[in-house]
């Protein structure tokens, strides 16, 4: 069956959107219910989730990963639509081999992952949530001396940003503007090698006292910092990840984290989602630790929506609709 030739009904557009909504996405959706079917699901809700699913002609997908399996089961489904840039937690071969499109959100999050990377940085890099629990405990007076030999300035660091998209082109601009000359962030995207500022991956490792990453998740990706990438770091860098987890092996995070080798990380993604308690990078005091929520604030669900909301309608109009990443004949 060719999905995308079949016409939508003439009720509503059924959508099942993947996550709990708040007062705000329902005042958004509001004035297009008369149209516009949607049906909310919590992420970890798998019995709603397969319950609605056979009837649903659009998914808004969040973070919980659609297996070919769910997509067996989406009888009607004729659109995927990532709330989000990156597609690899959704089966995009089987949906376009059942005649689904799935589309994307690029540069949607990106100011918000940004602002929520360089808050990483800040608080790996001034020993925050050492700090706090100091002060929690009556024990931050007198100062800790060694702060003065560790805590950094980012206008002070050389700032290393692995990948040049939408989110690391922000990055740049922020820690810029916080003192950090244009010729100390260098960056690795291989469409402009001729850049004064291009380093190879292991250059860019040597020279950086912030690795920030900002890379999709494919097989070359996969285990891109390891143990022979932290070897080259200097000692008492920082690693900032909010692309994906599996991007860092970490294990050996673990163990340059453990020994000094790095003096901190910023990590909001990881490989295991959500992170499992007893899981050793929550015994760290260098570590810093949000659950993926980096790009999730009020203006980037307001970007979302908007971009949601317009695809359902070119649906409905039978218009082309933007950010398709896949072709289905």
């Amino acid at each position: 069956m060719d999905r995308q030739a079949v016409a939508v009904n003439p009720g509503p557009i059924r959508v099942l959107a993947h996550f709990t909504p708040g007062d705000k996405v329902l005042d958004f959706l509001a004035p297009h219910q008369d149209w516009l079917d949607v049906r909310f699901c919590a992420e970890n809700d798998d019995d709603t989730f397969l319950a609605e699913l056979p009837e649903a002609e659009v998914l808004w997908h969040v973070l919980r990963p659609v297996s070919g399996d769910d997509l067996q089961r989406s009888l009607r489904l004729r659109l995927v639509h990532k709330m989000g840039a990156g597609v690899n937690t959704i089966d995009v071969d089987t949906a376009t081999r059942l005649g689904i499109l799935v589309a994307n959100m690029p540069g949607a999050n990106a100011a918000s992952v940004a602002e929520g990377t360089v808050l990483l940085m800040l608080a790996a890099l001034r020993r925050l949530r050492e700090l706090d629990r100091a002060t929690r405990a009556g024990r931050g007076w007198p100062s800790d001396p060694s702060l003065g030999e560790t805590v950094r300035d980012i206008g002070g660091c050389t700032v290393g940003l692995i990948g040049y998209g939408n989110v690391a082109h922000r990055v740049e601009s922020i820690v810029m503007a916080m003192g950090t000359e244009p010729s100390r962030v260098l960056h690795t995207s291989s469409s402009d090698t001729g850049h004064p500022r291009w380093r190879s991956l292991p250059d860019l490792l040597r020279a950086s006292d912030i690795v920030s990453l900002h890379l999709p998740l494919t097989e070359a990706t996969r285990g891109l910092l390891n143990e022979a990438a932290f070897a080259l770091m200097k000692p008492g860098s920082v690693v900032v990840n909010t692309a994906r987890g599996p991007i860092i092996d970490e294990p050996a995070l673990i163990a340059a984290l453990r020994t000094g080798r790095l003096a901190a990380a910023g990590l909001d993604v990881f490989d295991t989602e959500p992170l499992p308690a007893g899981h050793p990078l929550l015994a760290l005091d260098n570590v810093v630790l949000t659950p993926h929520v980096s790009w999730y604030t009020a203006d980037t669900m307001q970007r979302y929506l908007r971009e949601a909301v317009d695809n359902c309608r070119r649906i409905r109009d039978g218009e082309p609709l933007m950010n398709v990443v896949n072709k289905v004949t």
